[in-house]
């Protein structure tokens, strides 16, 4: 009897195809879908793993236009140093109910991460933003540079990273991905004038100093998925014009907006969602204080990003020679 196996991607795989795939647009199309009710986006779930051991993080979602639903698992594991955190993605069709494809994921996050901060950038920084600052230079910060360099005319690009001075390796990835950017000796100089901060770390604590700022910004924050994670202050966020990737669920998951609630902060608060920026029923930063977009990554990303892969790797017109 002949079973049907779904494609199964590793690593390699995903890395040789990330050039080309457009992840601008799938990810553009998916937040449009969720604003026309074309996609669902439910809460992601975190469970605690027995004996303190850590915890998986659940991220769902379903596109209809592409006619496809899946889940990516996304652990937390507590080690004697550094956590293992891995990442794969189940796409299967919503027409037959059969997996598509299993794919590692952990290429694939950065991409979308980085891809949706992009989007955000590109709604809600100034139109004449100059200057641009990221904290972090790992793989994710790396991306985030490449993603975000080409939407605005900017006249100086920061980065900063604490071992970065120090770690060729780094540099090298950071001045492949952006030639001009400049490497900063402090997060201080780094974010000095800063039209857009991106944090870019995987700091479950603050690493932005809240008078860092020397005039109004777009600060973007993804943090980590380590418990109530949060790279600013809880208690900033009543002073900000906040914006997230998707109102409905991030509030539930992001660590600051939990704890903001100390601080008279509420979710009611949110300005703006990336589906309504996208669709214009929201207003735009006025930039008489800080604006702040938190993404928490969400399964429909993971979909969206999965399903550009499969394309890619099942359509002759995609394959790489």
């Amino acid at each position: 009897m002949h079973t049907a196996l779904p494609l199964v991607v590793d690593e390699q795989t995903v890395r040789r195809a990330i050039p080309s795939l457009d992840a601008r647009s799938a990810l553009t199309a998916m937040f449009r879908a969720l604003a026309d009710a074309q996609a669902v986006q439910p809460p992601q779930t975190l469970t605690l793993l027995p004996n303190n051991a850590g915890d998986f993080i659940t991220y769902l979602g379903a596109l209809a236009d592409a006619q496809v639903f899946g889940a990516k698992l996304s652990p937390y594991i507590v080690t004697g140093g550094k956590p293992i955190i891995t990442a794969w993605t189940a796409l299967m069709s919503m027409q037959t109910g059969q997996p598509l494809m299993w794919c590692d994921a952990g290429l694939l996050t950065t991409e979308r991460t980085a891809g949706t901060t992009a989007l955000a950038v590109d709604q809600l920084a100034r139109a004449d933003a100059k200057r641009l600052a990221i904290v972090g230079a790992g793989a994710v910060g790396v991306a985030h540079l490449r993603h975000v360099a080409p939407l605005r005319a900017w006249e100086s690009i920061r980065v900063y990273s604490p071992d970065l001075a120090a770690n060729d390796a780094k540099r090298a990835a950071v001045q492949a991905a952006g030639p001009r950017a400049e490497i900063s000796a402090s997060i201080e100089a780094c974010v000095q004038d800063a039209d857009v901060v991106m944090l870019c770390t995987s700091s479950a604590t603050p690493v932005l100093p809240r008078d860092a700022l020397t005039k109004p910004a777009l600060i973007t924050s993804i943090s980590t998925n380590a418990a109530n994670a949060h790279e600013i202050a809880p208690s900033w966020l009543p002073e900000m014009d906040v914006y997230c990737d998707y109102r409905a669920t991030t509030p539930a998951s992001a660590g600051e907006m939990k704890l903001a609630a100390q601080h008279g902060w509420s979710p009611e608060q949110v300005k703006g969602d990336l589906p309504a920026l996208l669709t214009g029923t929201c207003a735009k930063p006025s930039y008489e204080r800080h604006a702040f977009f938190r993404s928490i990554g969400l399964g429909l990303e993971d979909v969206a990003i999965a399903s550009e892969l499969y394309r890619h790797l099942t359509h002759p017109e995609g394959q790489t020679q």
